[in-house]
């Protein structure tokens, strides 16, 4: 329980289901090698208050969001999540490389012949 002027703030411990390190990732089809990534998993604390308590200690709610998620709570249900900017990069970033996995791996499942590189090349006005 972390404890901010006074006992308004509640912390939990990151989900057990998670664990530490990396867990390494690829794909292949064949013997082809596609690509991989590495899974991280974050070990950062969450803290949970109620809108009103944060709406009456903003500062301090922005200030604890820089070093550990902070959950806003509207009559005991998830409302809204303070992160820092820094985490905010972080997450937007690893959305932009799945969604590319996810565009690589739709485009090789695609039917029909490849296009050879000069003429994608040529297609794009790079030659």
């Amino acid at each position: 329980m972390a404890l901010v002027g006074e006992a308004w703030w509640s912390s939990s411990s990151p989900r057990s289901s998670r664990s530490d390190g990396h867990r390494p990732f690829s794909c292949s089809v064949g013997d082809a090698f596609l690509y991989e990534t590495v899974r991280v998993s974050y070990d950062i604390g969450m803290a949970t208050i109620n809108i009103s308590a944060a709406r009456e200690r903003l500062p301090e709610a922005v200030e604890t969001a820089r070093t550990e998620t902070v959950f806003l709570e509207r009559y005991g249900r998830p409302a809204g999540v303070l992160i820092s900017p820094e985490r905010y990069e972080q997450l937007m970033a690893a959305m932009e490389d799945a969604e590319d996995v996810a565009a690589f791996d739709e485009a090789m499942a695609e039917e029909g012949p490849n296009i050879p590189w000069e003429q994608v090349k040529a297609d794009l006005g790079w030659t």
